[in-house]
């Protein structure tokens, strides 16, 4: 006979074991507060901006931006992006830092991305330190615009914002309430499946509709139990 479960019997489990659904959702919702604030390492966000464009010793007297210039130097983007992130760029990022890591790790904290069809470039420096976050940013940019020209004989990258560390700066990563979200849900799910895998196993019979769902048959009668004190209560009359 082929098994079905009703929204009533779901109803049943989950209200049979609440108490153990609630403690697993709350418990990894602690957990996960836990690890954001004591353990997870703040990490901080700096930005910068460059625009890619053709100086005025590059441009024709009166002449007009066209479309075709545009898509050259968003082309120009792209191998931009793979420049900045390039070990000629970041080792004298590292050297004019003083910074005690490798090529390696800096790039790993650098994030070049661009809109599309634009000229403006964003770079973005994550770093435990909200100040070394502002200065690997600036740094790059410079570096990047002053080697520019020898790298690829074109002098048409201007600095548009530089990163600034604010005074009540706050971390990007982790985000607790975001993690505590997350750990509630999946606390919750895992609550709700631990709940029906143990009614699953549990193969105890205790009512007559137990019995009447295993054997598929109706009860005629049932058999009652009696204890010590309603013997001892029929003796005593």
């Amino acid at each position: 006979m082929e098994e079905t479960i009703s929204l009533k019997e779901i109803f049943d489990v989950i209200m049979k074991r609440w108490k153990m659904i609630v403690s697993i959702t709350v418990g990894a919702a602690l957990l996960a507060a836990l690890i954001s604030f004591l353990i997870l390492t703040p990490i901080y966000e700096a930005n910068t901006q460059f625009i890619v464009n053709q100086t005025e010793e590059q441009q024709p007297e009166n002449a007009q931006i066209d479309s075709g210039t545009i898509q050259t130097n968003v082309e120009l983007i792209n191998t931009y992006n793979v420049i900045i992130k390039s070990k000629a760029i970041l080792d004298e990022v590292a050297e004019e830092l003083g910074l005690n890591e490798s090529v390696e790790a800096l790039e790993n904290k650098i994030e070049v991305s661009s809109e599309e069809d634009s000229q403006v470039v964003t770079v973005t420096v994550k770093d435990p330190d909200a100040q070394q976050a502002t200065d690997i940013a600036n740094t790059t940019v410079k570096v990047f615009q002053d080697r520019i020209p020898d790298l690829m004989n074109v002098d048409n990258v201007n600095i548009l914002s530089a990163a600034e560390k604010k005074a009540d700066q706050s971390p990007v990563e982790p985000r607790p309430k975001l993690n505590m979200a997350i750990a509630i849900v999946l606390g919750a799910m895992v609550g709700v499946g631990v709940a029906f895998l143990l009614e699953y196993l549990d193969t105890t019979i205790r009512t007559e509709e137990d019995v009447e769902q295993i054997l598929d048959v109706p009860i005629i009668g049932v058999i009652s139990s009696i204890g010590t004190e309603d013997i001892n209560a029929q003796r005593s009359k």
